[in-house]
Parts: structure tokens; sequence; C-alpha cells
């Protein structure tokens, strides 16, 4: 059996049997993804809500 049984993603060091795809993202990139995904869809929303009330004016 093999010493790593799961891999600690702050450890420093790396595996000698790890691969490049079991690297996980970094996680403030990732919460910084969803914070901007979140945001855009808050911007698309707001703006669709102000065409739909200015349509709605004419």
């Amino acid at each position: 059996m093999t010493q790593h049984m799961s891999h600690d993603p702050l450890d420093g060091r790396q595996r000698p049997d790890a691969s490049p795809r079991e690297d996980r993202f970094p996680r403030g990139l990732v919460i910084r993804l969803f914070a901007y995904l979140i945001a855009g869809h808050l911007v698309a929303a707001f703006l669709y809500l102000l065409f739909l009330v200015g349509g709605q004016n004419q």
C-alpha cells in the first residue's frame, strides 16, 4: 500500500505518482470566479429590468 491515501492541497510537496490532472484549482480562484459569475448575472438582471421598465413607459 502507498503511504499517501489522500492529497493535502496545502502541502507544498508533490506525490511522485501525482499527475497534473489531479491538481485542483486554488480555492481563491474558485471563490473569485463564483463571485464574478454571480455579480455578472446580477448586473445583467438589473439591465434587463431597466429595459423592461423603460419599455413599458413608451
